[in-house]
């Protein structure tokens, strides 16, 4: 049996709001006349584009995002496939964003058509997460007429996970009462940093969901899992203390292109480096001077779809060590490929001085 513990929940109140197939909505929105049609926003088929996203009568074909346009039209012969506007769809993510920061500042936005809000200290709408995000989907609606679903939960975890329990259109509230029942019968698929690889490791290891996760020490899933396994033990009880950010930082910056064309092999690959580095080189530039680069990668995507990303600490930042990378990444695969990428993680100065700033003042 599982242990019956309890999670001891800070009394927070963590809103995730995530606009409902925010391209396509601005394009049916834009466009009546694509109404009731299957509509999706990305890269034509014959330059080797992806679906960005799609409207829900798309998604009734099997279209989904990340998919090559290509295959998407197979699917669905249908399917009307629009070039992204992205200013508009900027626009419209500044409007949301403004309508948000009535409530609260404490803002972290994930994309532009979703982010976390805290609203513990919110006054408005009697000081109720679920009144405020009620009213924000209303206003967006009125304001917009772009339909954005909701989560209420009391922390980030559970509230993403809620914002898409009743998606489209929807608002779903988990108090904080309802965690531990609610958490139960979650898959692990639904947790936070679980993805196929460890979702499979899990799977052998009996563990399908929460309340089968719960039957193992953190001891164990520390042992299996590294320090990601207290991760684990945490989310299984509904614990989740990250707090919202609404300053994020970048960790990289990088630049990626796909091919009309696949490149056939590694010399192919290496010609391509050049443009690729010297536009690396100014987003690196557009950076502020709080960054430093910590390390080289370079991403490769193959004709197949399967991809590698390889890295190296210590590494200086010129052309050969990037061929080298290039020449590691290639050999993994050895196929013909699709998509490049160049970058660099990055050391956050101005992290580390807050960080060192904290531990001086304890």
């Amino acid at each position: 049996m599982y242990s019956g513990v309890t999670a001891v929940l800070s009394v927070r109140k963590i809103i995730h709001i995530d606009a409902d197939c925010f391209y396509a909505a601005i394009e049916l929105r834009d466009d009546p006349r694509l109404q009731g049609r299957a509509v999706a926003v990305g890269g034509s088929a014959d330059r080797r584009g992806v679906i960005a996203t799609c409207n829900y009568e798309a998604r009734s074909w099997g279209v989904h995002s990340a998919m090559p346009t290509a295959r998407a039209l197979k699917l669905c012969p249908d399917l009307v496939v629009l070039k992204p506007r992205m200013d508009v769809y900027r626009e419209a993510s500044r409007h949301i964003h403004n309508i948000l920061h009535d409530y609260t500042d404490c803002i972290e936005p994930l994309s532009l058509d979703e982010a976390f809000m805290d609203v513990t200290d919110c006054a408005l709408c009697s000081g109720s997460a679920t009144l405020i995000a009620k009213e924000i989907r209303s206003r967006v609606w009125q304001e917009l007429r772009l339909v954005v679903s909701a989560g209420v939960a009391p922390n980030k975890f559970l509230a993403k996970i809620a914002s898409d329990w009743r998606k489209p259109n929807g608002l779903f509230v988990i108090t904080p009462e309802q965690v531990d029942n609610f958490v139960l019968g979650l898959p692990v698929t639904k947790l936070h940093g679980v993805g196929k690889v460890t979702a499979a490791k899990l799977a052998r290891m009996g563990i399908t969901d929460c309340a089968q996760l719960r039957e193992h020490s953190v001891m164990a899933l520390t042992k299996a899992f590294g320090s990601f396994g207290e991760r684990l033990w945490s989310l299984a009880r509904g614990i989740d203390e990250r707090p919202v950010q609404p300053h994020s930082r970048r960790q990289s910056v990088s630049v990626e292109r796909t091919f009309d064309k696949d490149l056939p092999d590694l010399s192919a690959c290496q010609a391509q480096l050049p443009a690729l580095l010297e536009e690396l080189s100014r987003r690196r530039q557009r950076l502020d001077s709080s960054y430093l680069p910590e390390k080289p990668f370079v991403k490769v995507k193959f004709h197949d779809f399967s991809q590698t990303t390889i890295e190296q600490m210590g590494a200086p930042f010129d052309l050969d060590s990037y061929r080298l990378l290039l020449s590691a990444a290639f050999m993994r695969g050895n196929k013909p490929v699709r998509l490049l990428g160049v970058g660099m993680r990055l050391l956050d100065q101005q992290q580390q001085d807050a960080v060192q700033l904290e531990l001086f003042r304890k």
